[in-house]
């Protein structure tokens, strides 16, 4: 009789690997997850936090050099609530550092991105439980494990990591309020931490059944109005809270967690109408009788714009307060009714969600406007259902249930500001103008992407970037500023500057004078600007004369706020010169002069710098401003000081004669 090898060498192999352990892409000491649990969980009175990494392994493409060759890994973060307290909306940071792309994270959402996968570069991110966000206590649910704890099992991407380097993240921390953190206790794959509450915070008194309603600069609330077995029809209404907030032409996406899609929508569009995605998914599978002709949108991540204001009187998509206002939320200081935008839809649901208590509001809020603030946005919270006038005219109406989405400003990064500040003042000739690349360069194959910005005559200012070189140079000759660099600095690539120069210095007070150039094509209307002052400088503030300024109260004491005046809201865009052949464009512009009194800031230097602001905002984006101050050039004060200007002015039209020609 014949042996059959072929089917006895499949069984041993079997038998081989099940009594086998799993073998990782290189040895980190033989460490396993521990059977029991460690005795600093047995001690903690508080939220217990671990991370244990499980493993990783070399991926395509294999390549030579370190820093770019990929190690996919997996690994488990616990989060158990140890305590007497039950966490609502828990939240942990993990200190990633390899630059990290994560792929997923079962069991919780990353509330810095956009949706998975997430690039968390060597900064970590915060993780946030979805869809469980609360855990409960031992003492409230007989020791349940389930409901006490989260396990969230991460698979990612991780690179620059050689073969013995400890991949392990820099730390792992509970950032809920209330709670304090000590150095977690590191192993060489496993980690952990015990955050107990902070015996000084004291909570708030908490009348309401879920979270209370929390403060940000930007608050979505996701209501859902009325739900049935398959769908429910929901309200999204977004409130500017923000003084020196704003949004202009917004653009709102979230992330469908549970196969939804959106069947009609009234005071706001979707960008894509197509129902093809449904008709190919799951969606077309449940409902195969259903006509998907008309649905608007079956993106996983839509993208929803506001409605122009021609559409606010629309009996199908408009007719909604506070919608149609073409994706502007204006600060509350300069309109509180305009500072909130609301728009409806109705939500069809999938299994295993039908009944009417299944509600899963989407998650991965983002909102982004046009030369605005960047925002970044929170998780949804659940919160008591929100209350709203009835729509019979008799008492209140209330939700069937509500979410809030925090959303904050974030400071812009290096060269990815959307506006920026030139500094010039009158003792000084020359103006510090724009950072190099302050609002990011994409060609630097003709510029210096890291060079100093050339000081500039005041004059320079009026002209677009591409035709200040020869006015440029024309100035470094005559005031010997040094030889130039053969590769010229980069332009500032901002579509609005704001140049503040000190006008002037007496003993009873001191002037500046504020400036607004629109370098782009389109009028913002509406504008507004902001100044941070240092110190207590604004104290002094008296008056500015050609916009309607004011200074803000209480923690903002120290910001004057401008906006136009009636008549003049709109910051025109840029237009051709009068010879447009020979003249460069001519860019939108206001100023106005500011008057600021010593009598309550007898100390302020305002020469040396006091005279200058901390920080600048326009529409909301906080500016880049230059590293330093105009210096004091003595020369500038003698009755001769007109006469560089002058041979500047000949020099600059001999040159651009020669050029022309």
């Amino acid at each position: 009789m014949q042996i059959p090898w072929r089917n006895i060498s499949w069984v041993l192999l079997v038998l081989f690997a099940y009594n086998c352990q799993t073998c990782n892409g290189q040895d980190y000491g033989g460490e396993e997850k521990p059977a029991a649990p460690p005795p600093e969980q047995e001690t903690c009175d508080g939220i217990f936090i671990t991370y244990n990494f499980d493993g990783r392994e070399k991926i395509y493409p294999l390549v030579k050099n370190v820093s770019a060759q990929g190690w996919s890994f997996k690994s488990m973060l616990t989060v158990l609530n140890a305590g007497t307290f039950e966490l609502k909306s828990w939240q942990v940071f993990v200190g990633f550092q390899h630059k990290e792309l994560l792929v997923s994270a079962d069991g919780a959402v990353a509330i810095d991105g956009d949706g998975f996968p997430v690039r968390v570069g060597k900064n970590g991110t915060t993780l946030a439980g979805y869809p469980q966000s609360d855990l409960k206590t031992a003492i409230d649910t007989a020791g349940d494990f389930t409901q006490m704890s989260a396990q969230i099992n991460i698979k990612g991407t991780q690179f620059g990591l050689k073969e013995k380097t400890n991949p392990m993240p820099s730390t792992i921390k509970l950032v809920n309020e209330g709670y304090k953190c000590p150095a977690p206790k590191r192993y060489k794959t496993y980690m952990h931490v015990c955050c107990k509450r902070d015996p000084k915070f004291k909570p708030k008194k908490v009348i309401t059944k879920f979270m209370p309603r929390r403060y940000g600069d930007l608050s979505i609330t996701y209501d859902v109005l009325s739900a049935f077995a398959n769908r429910y029809q929901a309200q999204v209404t977004i409130d500017n809270l923000n003084p020196l907030g704003r949004l202009d032409h917004w653009n709102l996406t979230w992330e469908w967690m549970r196969n939804e899609f959106i069947n009609t929508i009234k005071g706001a569009h979707t960008h894509k109408i197509d129902p093809s995605e449904c008709i190919y998914g799951p969606q077309g599978q449940y409902y195969k009788d259903f006509d998907f002709t008309p649905v608007i949108n079956c993106q996983k991540k839509p993208i929803i714009s506001d409605l122009p204001k021609e559409k606010a009187n629309d009996d199908k998509i408009g007719k909604l307060p506070y919608c149609c206002r073409n994706g502007t939320l204006l600060s509350p200081i300069m309109n509180e009714t305009e500072a909130r935008s609301i728009f409806q839809m109705e939500v069809f649901k999938l299994p295993p969600d039908l009944n009417r208590t299944a509600l899963n509001p989407p998650q991965n809020w983002k909102i982004v406007g046009t030369i605005n603030p960047s925002y970044t946005c929170g998780p949804p919270v659940r919160i008591d259902p929100s209350a709203f006038p009835d729509p019979k005219g008799i008492g209140i109406a209330t939700a069937v249930a509500s979410w809030q989405i925090t959303c904050n400003i974030t400071r812009p990064k290096p060269k990815a500001a959307k506006c920026c500040v030139s500094f010039s003042a009158y003792y000084a000739e020359s103006v510090i103008p724009c950072n190099t690349c302050a609002c990011g360069c994409e060609q630097t194959s003709k510029c210096d992407a890291n060079k100093k910005p050339l000081l500039l005559p005041p004059e320079a200012l009026l002209v677009p970037f591409e035709n200040r070189d020869l006015m440029a140079k024309a100035w470094s000759n005559i005031k010997h500023l040094g030889p130039m660099p053969k590769k010229l600095p980069c332009p500032d690539n901002c579509g609005v500057s704001i140049n503040w120069h000190v006008d002037s210095n007496y003993k009873t007070g001191w002037t500046a004078r504020i400036t607004l150039f629109n370098w782009g094509n389109n009028a913002f209307e509406n504008w507004f600007s902001a100044i941070q002052m240092k110190k207590d400088v604004a104290n002094g503030y008296e008056n500015v004369y050609s916009f309607n300024g004011t200074k803000l109260p209480k923690e903002k004491s120290n910001t004057i706020f401008m906006q136009g005046l009636p008549g003049l809201k709109f910051l025109v865009g840029e237009v051709n010169g009068t010879n447009p052949n020979k003249d460069p464009r001519v860019p939108g512009k206001q100023q106005s002069i500011i008057s600021f009194l010593k009598k309550n800031t007898p100390h302020i230097n305002v020469d040396g710098g006091d005279g200058f602001p901390s920080k600048v905002f326009f529409n909301g984006e906080e500016c880049a401003l230059p590293p330093e101050f105009p210096k004091n050039t003595a020369a500038f004060k003698t009755k001769f000081g007109v006469l560089p200007a002058v041979l500047l002015a000949l020099l600059t039209f001999l040159l651009l004669t020669d050029w022309l020609h």
